[in-house]
């Protein structure tokens, strides 16, 4: 039996291994790649909405579209592509990510 790494070496590699991978292919570069790379968020974003608004059936046109595994998938495209444009911005993501992680918790539960 193999020993797994933790999900969080997980996370950042598999994060790494996507930015490497879209950096290499990017058809758009410098600041105006780099802006597209944030506008994708907004994207996946959107996404969600679309996830949660056909999951309810709030469009009587289109009834129930979505499920809610739609939405957690979404959701996790959310997070891969803000992880993804945060080490576009930087090579220390874990470490800025960890840090203001840290300073949210602090702030919500008044603890790190």
């Amino acid at each position: 039996m193999t020993e797994q790494a933790p999900p969080s070496a997980d996370l950042w590699s598999g994060i790494d291994d996507l930015w490497t991978w879209l950096d290499a292919n990017r058809p758009i570069g410098g600041q105006e790649g780099l802006l597209l790379r944030v506008l994708k968020l907004s994207e996946e974003v959107g996404e969600v909405a679309e996830a949660v608004i056909g999951a309810t059936g709030q469009n009587p046109r289109k009834g129930v579209t979505h499920t809610w595994d739609d939405v957690q998938a979404e959701l996790c495209d959310v997070v891969i592509t803000a992880l993804v444009v945060l080490r576009t911005l930087t090579p220390d993501t874990r470490e800025v990510f960890a840090g203001h992680l840290a300073r949210v918790r602090e702030r919500s539960l008044g603890r790190a």
